[in-house]
């Protein structure tokens, strides 16, 4: 079985259970998972709305991002899923699960992954805050 087992860029909820069974395996002694919210505050501000956009390369740069934890960490297994569209305060944005032998392996495992994700994957976030004003985060 790959050790890549899970990457996707979708506009549906996503799920704990997926990714978690998704990077389950026997040899796994620990499982970390990294959950990212939709909080409903940035920068000192409200924030009313919250939309993700994504490059048509998203999955396949995820995909790059994720073999490479997979081939350069000791782990079993690695997972990731990245929401895109409108998303309330609440909503599971992003997704990361990695299996190692160990904790310490899995959690760094999911450290980077996520790390590298949101330095790497052409995911971007559009806010608007109470007061009518709008960011981009993460956009060129």
């Amino acid at each position: 079985m790959s050790t890549v087992r899970l990457v996707d860029v979708r506009d549906t909820a996503l799920s704990l259970d997926e990714v978690f069974t998704a990077v389950r395996d026997p040899h796994a002694g620990g499982v970390a998972l990294f959950v990212g919210t939709v909080r409903d505050h940035d920068g000192g501000q409200d924030v009313s709305a919250l939309s993700y956009s994504a490059h048509p390369s998203a999955v396949e740069r995820l995909r790059d991002v994720a073999e490479r934890v997979a081939a350069e960490e000791d782990v079993v297994a690695v997972a990731a899923v990245h929401r895109v569209g409108d998303l309330q305060i609440g909503d599971l944005a992003v997704v990361v699960g990695v299996s190692a032998a160990h904790r310490a392996e899995a959690f760094a495992g999911a450290r980077r992954l996520i790390d590298e994700l949101k330095a790497e994957v052409p995911v971007w976030k559009h806010q608007t805050f109470e007061t009518g004003d709008a960011v981009w985060v993460g956009a060129c």
